[in-house]
């Protein structure tokens, strides 16, 4: 075999491994889509505030039944939106897109405040980005790694700057960020969210960051009947329009590639709560309503 040919076929088995490694991705990924019955655990582990005062975060345990739909499967692109369920009463949760060597992030940097990052092509290659969104689907955190299978599991590790946890955001303020070390691990039984964060005071004038606190967090997803989550089936489906103009809006303000920040209310009003208004249906009246808490 002559160098060329030798060349040709090492490229060749290398873009062989790279699909067949995509395609395990993928298959991971829409594993986290069905009607899950979760099991939330949350507790700090270590201390590290030298203020004798300091007072731990009681532990925090919760259970859920939750629809997970897939409402996007595009060509390196997924998108999965939870649902929780609550009896006859469904709330829209948070959602998460997946994108396949993408290389524009927004990065949590500080008090409602994400700036933009651009990275080169070779340090994304073969990687996902999980892009994790609020209620209202303004972004929440997101980073890039790489799925890993191998000895049976497959699982995507990643740390990453956050907002505070909803758990903690009105009981909390002596932090302002949470290192979120996230692994998502696929098991037979559904899938784990596998956490190691840390609390963090972080002093953008001083460019400084403190560790108050190390937390252990551990959520089980145990996939169960899709009939249980028929509630939030039929929900989406009356309601997906609505929330496919909110995406629309956001991905025209996210598309800019420059640095978001946000308001975190309007007239003491989160922008959840407009938009969580069944009477908030149109397009143009939501674009507007997006637009007054994005600061310019």
């Amino acid at each position: 075999m002559n160098i060329k040919n030798l060349l040709l076929f090492v490229i060749l088995f290398c873009i062989s491994n790279m699909n067949a490694q995509k395609k395990q991705d993928v298959e991971a990924i829409k594993k986290m889509c069905g009607c899950f019955e979760i099991d939330f655990n949350f507790a700090e582990t270590f201390q590290f505030n030298r203020d004798s005062t300091y007072s731990k975060s009681k532990n925090y345990n919760a259970k859920a039944l939750e629809y997970a739909k897939l409402i996007k499967d595009d060509k390196g692109h997924i998108s999965i939106q939870h649902l929780l369920v609550m009896g006859s009463y469904v709330i829209k949760h948070w959602r998460q897109d997946w994108i396949y060597e993408n290389r524009d992030l927004l990065m949590y940097d500080s008090d409602n405040t994400w700036k933009y990052v651009s990275k080169p092509k070779k340090d994304v290659r073969g990687q996902w980005t999980q892009k994790v969104f609020q209620v209202d689907d303004s972004p929440r955190y997101e980073g890039s790694s790489s799925w890993v299978h191998i000895d049976g599991k497959s699982y995507w590790e990643n740390s990453t700057y956050a907002p505070l946890p909803r758990r903690e955001y009105t009981k909390r303020n002596d932090y302002n960020i949470m290192i979120r070390g996230n692994r998502h691990e696929i098991i037979n039984e559904g899938w784990i969210h596998d956490q190691d964060n840390y609390k963090v005071v972080k002093d953008s004038e001083n460019d400084s960051e403190d560790i108050i606190a190390a937390e252990k967090g551990y959520s089980t997803y145990t996939r169960v009947e899709d009939s249980r989550c028929n509630e939030a089936i039929n929900w989406w489906n009356d309601n997906n329009t609505k929330w496919s103009f909110v995406r629309e809006k956001w991905n025209s303000i996210y598309s800019k590639n420059n640095d978001l920040s946000l308001k975190r209310s309007v007239e003491d009003r989160p922008l959840f709560s407009y938009l969580f208004d069944d009477n908030v249906t149109q397009e143009k009246e939501i674009g507007l309503i997006i637009d007054k808490f994005v600061v310019d």
